[in-house]
């Protein structure tokens, strides 16, 4: 029954129009998601309206798919070449990548993220298909007891990706929650240190979060410390100097 399900659901994918829908999510979710603070889920709700006239859900819904894995590799562009995460994903993209980029290694860290965005969205797509079920039936059976065992565990593991400070750490997960907590209580309705303000009962998004702490300290930096002039762009890889001669 599953492997019919899946033959039948590659013949509808395998078609010119539904590839052709595939390629244009993709691209425009590329195009979206290089904007700083557009996430997949917001680039999905920009580009809605285009489905509206469809007449096939199938070509939507692939659409829609196209355009979310777009958003999410869109996100590592910003990430490498300017500091600033796309959506809360590619945080860890902008550790790494803008590190290689300031040393002359930006297209090697490009070329890695697209590589790296499409095997693993293969792979895990693959894995999909075949656990998809099974996990649906794990979920029904998790409980609030599970939920805050994995909250406790999440927290635990702070304590070993805390790097060479573990006051900073502990002080980033503190306000980390705190943030958190912001906002209406799921269960009871009470605002939780909102002050009054009902601008903050939906809480703190965590991508405007995101581009509040690295984008804009990001451009103070560079405003500080001079490295861009008028008219003038960085390099996206450095150059050779010339072997002296002798």
């Amino acid at each position: 029954m599953i492997l019919d399900d899946l033959l039948g659901g590659f013949a509808t994918v395998l078609t010119p129009g539904n590839l052709l829908f595939a390629a244009l999510g993709v691209t425009l979710g590329t195009l979206v998601g290089v904007l700083p603070g557009i996430g997949p889920a917001v680039t999905i709700a920009l580009l809605l309206p285009v489905t509206f006239q469809m007449d096939e859900p199938a070509g939507a819904f692939i659409l829609f798919a196209g355009i979310y894995y777009g958003a999410m590799y869109g996100g590592s562009t910003t990430s490498i070449l300017l500091n600033t995460p796309g959506e809360s994903a590619s945080v860890a993209t902008a550790m790494e990548g803008h590190l290689m980029a300031k040393a002359g290694r930006a297209r090697q860290a490009l070329a890695t993220a697209a590589i790296g965005s499409f095997v693993a969205g293969t792979i895990s797509t693959l894995l999909l298909t075949v656990v998809a079920v099974p996990l649906g039936r794990l979920a029904s059976t998790v409980t609030a007891a599970d939920y805050a065992a994995l909250m406790v565990l999440s927290l635990v593991s702070v304590t070993a990706l805390v790097g060479r400070s573990m006051v900073r750490g502990l002080l980033s997960l503190a306000l980390g929650m705190t943030i958190g907590i912001i906002g209406l209580d799921a269960l009871s309705g009470q605002p939780r240190l909102t002050f009054g303000q009902p601008v903050l009962f939906d809480g703190i998004d965590e991508v405007t979060l995101i581009i509040g702490l690295y984008a804009i300290g990001e451009t103070l930096y560079v405003l500080v410390k001079g490295r861009t002039r008028p008219g003038r762009l960085a390099e996206l890889r450095r150059r050779r100097r010339a072997a002296s001669p002798g």
